[in-house]
């Protein structure tokens, strides 16, 4: 089951440790379609635009009059500006994709980057995209995490890792603790991420066990 069911999905609607990414309701079938098109048009410019400060997650809420937008970045800094400038900047970006009565938006920051596994999967796959040794950045990931408060880590790369002639799946796990996936009390943060190496894509895959009741 681990290796079929994604721990984020598992846990959704069943869990207190997930929540849906974007949260509305409409009874009207073209205007779903429209809703969900909107919602990962948002969220694919806003990952991109705000790559450089760190940008872990987009939440979207809908209601009658506004569209609120839950950014989670590590750095809000960057965002925000001086003043608040960035975030008057990035409503009229939104506002040019997609159009709403109202824009909300809200900048979330992430305390731990180094246990958050959307970051740790990104910064795995720049280094492999910079041709660092796949065992060597893996291992200091976990070790990262581990020492940053993390219960247990593991990762996983699939592909041509280390520009091999034959893909394979290599599985790095940290040497305490452990990762339940198949247990729904447990707050496992997980992302996948591609690295676009000389030889072909490299599938990077982080699981983060921080704790559960």
């Amino acid at each position: 089951m681990g290796h079929k069911v994604n721990p984020t999905g598992f846990r959704i609607a069943l869990a207190p440790t997930e929540r849906w990414k974007s949260r509305w309701f409409t009874t009207k079938r073209d205007r779903y379609t429209t809703y969900l098109a909107e919602d990962v048009k948002i969220r694919k410019a806003l990952m991109t635009k705000l790559k450089i400060a760190s940008v872990t997650n987009v939440e979207i809420e809908r209601s009658l009059k506004s569209l609120k937008i839950i950014v989670h970045v590590a750095r809000p800094g960057v965002v925000i500006g001086r003043g608040g400038a960035g975030i008057e900047d990035l409503k009229k970006y939104i506002a040019k994709l997609v159009k709403a009565p109202k824009i909300d938006l809200q900048i979330e920051e992430v305390k731990s980057p180094d246990t958050n596994a959307y970051l740790v999967a990104t910064r795995i796959a720049e280094q492999l995209e910079k041709r660092l040794p796949a065992r060597r950045v893996a291992t200091k990931a976990i070790e990262k995490i581990m020492s940053s408060g993390g219960k247990g880590a593991k990762v996983r790369l699939s592909g041509r890792v280390n520009g091999a002639e034959i893909s394979r799946h290599e599985l790095y796990k940290s040497a305490i603790g452990s990762v339940p996936t198949q247990t729904l009390r447990a707050n496992i943060d997980y992302a996948q991420v591609p690295a676009h190496t000389r030889s072909g894509f490299v599938g990077v895959k982080v699981w983060i066990y921080e704790g559960g009741k």
